[in-house]
Parts: structure tokens; C-alpha cells; sequence
């Protein structure tokens, strides 16, 4: 079988426990056989990283940054414990915080819709995307125990010393104050972001604030965001897509009334629960799939969920696990697929769309691993193993692609 070429670097993130397995028999057995593509790889893995005093994740970010389109395995960011297990020399920061600062980039989360697995809103058709500012707000406070009556106050000093002044409350007993912040550059590169992504997409566009109650904060947001989708009308035209303002709440009970198919952005505290809500409603996070999309249009996927421990730790003992590969399968999919739209080979994207059908195929028919068998709507009466199902899409695929 002729492979599909793939013009232009797709640069790799390798990772850790139970997800780094999945993710080279992902490759080996679905996309090095089908795909003559050059992998700019990095090893993410956490012992790499240590090695690296992890350099190697700045590495992969410049990468991204080159070629555009990254694809990255489920990594881990260590704690204490952490740090004992691996013999590591410190509790090195998120690589992911780390991808996000340096590509000025925004999450976005979309549930993989499976027939046999009805989400828990019967008005939900197609899935709904979550893209959560990730900066700011109650992520990034300041906070007070009051102790007794007083006054509380923002104070705001300036390069030049001047001062602004606002009374938050006046206390009379104790009670409690907090502070948050948000920063221009930060919303405004949320709001382009999000633009960018739904104009890819061709989805349209929702966002919400409580500005009626926030005159100065939340509207901030809205501003901002109205402003950046007036400098790309005619680019969301082309696309054939809309940007739609409301009050959140309003947002809130027009979702859950929604057939789906529109991207969500979300200020922080609100995508931090929304995403959460929704993954649980369309299936699980082992059923969502996630893209770091930077303002000057540069992806990378991954699976929304981690690197499942419990399962990696049996898998050393040479226990059989049941482990869910469909988002892994996913970000790689998602990767291609964009590699291919921005390079112009559309015979890339048709082999990832493949690749997408063969896996839900193989769910739907009854072929899935414990965790998807819990929540299907048919029976299933044994799961696949990790490998199983795997080796089940492959042979699906090559009956597709042949």
C-alpha cells in the first residue's frame, strides 16, 4: 500500500505512564504505516524532562511555533510524591502552563460524540466546545481574613504615584475580602484566540459575561471581544460563521437547550466548571479532546485527560488493562487533519477523517474498553483490552483505506 505523504513537519510530544504506551502503539499501528510523515519528536516524558531540567519542553514549543501543528501525549506535573517516585530534582512546572505561556495560547475542549453513549441533555446533537481564558480572576488572587469592623478598599497606585481609590465594604464585624485582576493583552489575546479557532471550525461563536452587574470587570471582556470580532467580519463571513454576546446566565440556559455544534468561550472560573459539566454530560474526559490554540493561528492537540496511573502501574506488574485510547487517537487525528488543511493535501485530512470513523465505528459496534462499556447504552459483555481495541481500529482502517 502506497503511503499518504505529508508535506510539512508534525512535531511530537512524547509523555508519560499508561498514555506514553498507548501513544507508540498508536503510531506504530495506525499512523506509521498509512503516513510517509516527518515526526519532529520530543520527549516529554518526565525522567526526559528532569534530564533536561526541562528544557526539552521549551524545545517543543519553539517547535510548535515553526511548524504550526504540534501533537502532544498526556504528561505528568509532579508533586512531592512525585519527586520520590522519579528521583527527580524538584517539582518542575506544568508542561502544558509551560506550552500555553510561550504559544500565548487558549484551551480548547470538544466531547467526542458516540451514538452508543447519549449524552445526559437529550437536546444535544453535536458536541459544544469549551475554550476557558486561562488567565486572571480568582485563579490569580489576592485574599483577606477580616478580622473585625473596618473599612476595605482597591487602591490602585501609578508609575507616577498618583492613586485611585474604591471602598469595596464597610465591615462591622469579620468577614472576608478578595482581590482579582486581568490584564488587557490577556482578554484581547483570549478573544483572538477564540475567533481564530471557530473561523478554522466553521462553528459559531457564543461568549458570556455578567455585565450588568460588573460594569468595569466583565465588561472589560465584552468590549474587548466585540472589538476583535469587528476586525475579522469579513473573515467570520468567509467562514460562515456568527459571534453571539449575551449575559451568562442567559448563555447558560440557552446551552442547555442547544443542539450543540457552537464553540463556548468561557472568562475562567466559568470554563473551569462549564468544561467539567459538560464532559461529564457528553460521556467522560476520556471523551474530549483538547487544542492549545495560539492568536496567530498555531495548534496543538492532545487528549483532555491524564495519563492514567492506576492502569500504568498494573501494565508494569504485566496485568491486563483496559485503558480508553479514543482521545489519544483523537489528538493525533486532530493534528493531522489541521497539517493537512494548512498545507493544502487533502488526501492528509481524508486519512485522518478515516481514522476517526474507524475508531468511533469500532465503539459503536461494541468494540470498547471498560470505561466506555460502563456508560454505553448497549451491552457489552467484554471490554476490549488496551491493545485489543487498537488493533481492532487498525484493522478497520486498512479494510477503509484499501
Amino acid at each position: 500500500m502506497v503511503k499518504i505523504s505529508v508535506r510539512t513537519p508534525l512535531v511530537e510530544l512524547d509523555g508519560d505512564e499508561m498514555t506514553r504506551v498507548i501513544w507508540q502503539m498508536i503510531k506504530e499501528k495506525l499512523i506509521l504505516p498509512h503516513l510517509d510523515v516527518q515526526l519532529e519528536y520530543y520527549d516529554l516524558g518526565m525522567a526526559n524532562r528532569d534530564a533536561t531540567d526541562d528544557f526539552v519542553t521549551v524545545q517543543s514549543a519553539e517547535a510548535i511555533k515553526r511548524h504550526g501543528v504540534g501533537v502532544k501525549c498526556a504528561t505528568i506535573t509532579p508533586n512531592a510524591d512525585r519527586v520520590v517516585e522519579y528521583k527527580l530534582k524538584k517539582q518542575w512546572d506544568s508542561p502544558n502552563g509551560t506550552i500555553r505561556a510561550m504559544l500565548d495560547g487558549t484551551v480548547f475542549r470538544k466531547p467526542i460524540v458516540v451514538s452508543v453513549v447519549p449524552p445526559m441533555v437529550r437536546s444535544w446533537k453535536k458536541p459544544i466546545t469549551i475554550a476557558r481564558h486561562a488567565y486572571g480572576d480568582i485563579y490569580k488572587n489576592s485574599e483577606l481574613a477580616v478580622p473585625g469592623p473596618g473599612r476595605a478598599e482597591i487602591v490602585f497606585t501609578g508609575a507616577d504615584g498618583a492613586e485611585q481609590r474604591k471602598t469595596i465594604a464597610e465591615f462591622t464585624g469579620a468577614g472576608v475580602i478578595q482581590g482579582v485582576h486581568n490584564t488587557d493583552p490577556s482578554i484581547r489575546s483570549f478573544a483572538r484566540a477564540c475567533l481564530a479557532y471557530a473561523i478554522s471550525e466553521k462553528t459559531e461563536i457564543w461568549f458570556g459575561a455578567k455585565d450588568t452587574i460588573s460594569k468595569t470587570y466583565h465588561a472589560r471582556f465584552r468590549d474587548i471581544f466585540a472589538e476583535e470580532a469587528a476586525a475579522r467580519t469579513e473573515d467570520l463571513k468567509r467562514a460562515g460563521v456568527s459571534y453571539f454576546y449575551s449575559l451568562i446566565d442567559d448563555v447558560v440556559a440557552r446551552v442547555m437547550r442547544h443542539e450543540g455544534g457552537i464553540l463556548w468561550a468561557c472568562m475562567n472560573y466559568d470554563g473551569d466548571v462549564m468544561s467539567d459539566m459538560l464532559a461529564s454530560g457528553f460521556g467522560s474526559l476520556g471523551l474530549m479532546t483538547s487544542v492549545l490554540v495560539s492568536p496567530d493561528g498555531k495548534f496543538e492537540y492532545e487528549a483532555a485527560h491524564g495519563t492514567v496511573q492506576r492502569h500504568y502501574y498494573k501494565h508494569l506488574k504485566g496485568e491486563t488493562t483496559s485503558t480508553n485510547s479514543v482521545a489519544s487517537i483523537f489528538a493525533w487525528t486532530g493534528a493531522i487533519a489541521k497539517r493537512g488543511e494548512l498545507d493544502g493535501t487533502p488526501d492528509v485530512v481524508r486519512f485522518a477523517n478515516m481514522l476517526e470513523e474507524a475508531t468511533l465505528e469500532c465503539v459503536e459496534g461494541g468494540i470498547m474498553t471498560g470505561d466506555i462499556a460502563r456508560i454505553a447504552s448497549i451491552d457489552v459483555r467484554e471490554p476490549a483490552t488496551t491493545e485489543g481495541f487498537i488493533d481492532a481500529v487498525a484493522t478497520k482502517l486498512t479494510a477503509k483505506l484499501s
